[in-house]
């Protein structure tokens, strides 16, 4: 049985080798033939230029408030709240409360770097081979697979006192109370810790997606002789 099961490996390995080596004999001859090593290390050059390009971004003071792509509004359930507060005469308290919200977020999101990091150190060739050969998102999506648990439980106490201090909690209590005080509307106590948490996890996804996008697409954007060599393979495996 084990001598089965060790075929079988070997088998697999050999095949997924010859997969990429198949695809690495498609290039110029003078591209010089890519080590797995080699191909793992440029994809993870790749996932580290977003997370250093991009995630960072979110990081600083309306990384998120400023940034149309990833801005979080009100939760849907309080659309309507937003809605009131606007119609009486109280934009200015809807939009501190928008912005209390990709406040949180912008502060959680610096926790995010390490468990990246940690997840990209971690990638074995069978990972690298089925990013290179995958859609333009999957390296982005290997990021989701292997850190999305870890994040969320990272980033849900981060947003919890984040909402303490800068003052989210306060404003969020006061934007409620005066829209429960306006006639004939239903009274809401929505759950922000838990829809900021996810939709700070969103939006750090997307902006990795962007930057792995970027490179799989434009040429300019392969700013190393790795990066250059590895992501030709990919613009020759069709």
């Amino acid at each position: 049985m084990k001598k089965i099961i060790l075929l079988f490996v070997i088998t697999f390995t050999f095949i997924s080798c010859a997969e990429l080596q198949d695809i690495a004999n498609q290039l110029p001859q003078n591209s010089g033939q890519l080590t797995q090593q080699q191909i793992g290390n440029g994809l993870k050059e790749a996932l580290n230029n977003g997370i250093e390009k991009e995630v960072s971004k979110l990081t600083k003071t309306d990384g998120f408030y400023r940034n149309e792509a990833v801005k979080i509004l009100m939760p849907p359930e309080l659309r309507k709240v937003e809605n009131g507060l606007r119609k009486i005469g109280l934009g200015n308290l809807a939009d501190e409360g928008v912005k209390a919200l990709n406040r949180a977020a912008e502060d959680a999101v610096k926790e995010a770097t390490p468990i990246f990091i940690s997840a990209v150190k971690d990638m074995s060739f069978t990972d690298a081979k089925n990013i290179l050969l995958g859609n333009e998102r999957a390296a982005t999506s290997y990021l989701e697979t292997k850190t999305s648990a870890q994040l969320y439980n990272k980033f849900n106490p981060v947003i919890e006192n984040s909402f303490s201090k800068v003052g989210a909690d306060q404003i969020w209590t006061n934007l409620i109370t005066r829209y429960n005080q306006i006639p004939l509307v239903e009274n809401v106590n929505p759950d922000l810790t838990d829809y900021v948490t996810n939709r700070a996890l969103h939006g750090v996804f997307q902006m990795i997606a962007k930057e792995e996008i970027e490179i799989r697409n434009n040429l300019n954007a392969r700013t190393s002789d790795l990066l250059r060599r590895v992501f030709a393979l990919q613009d020759n495996k069709s």
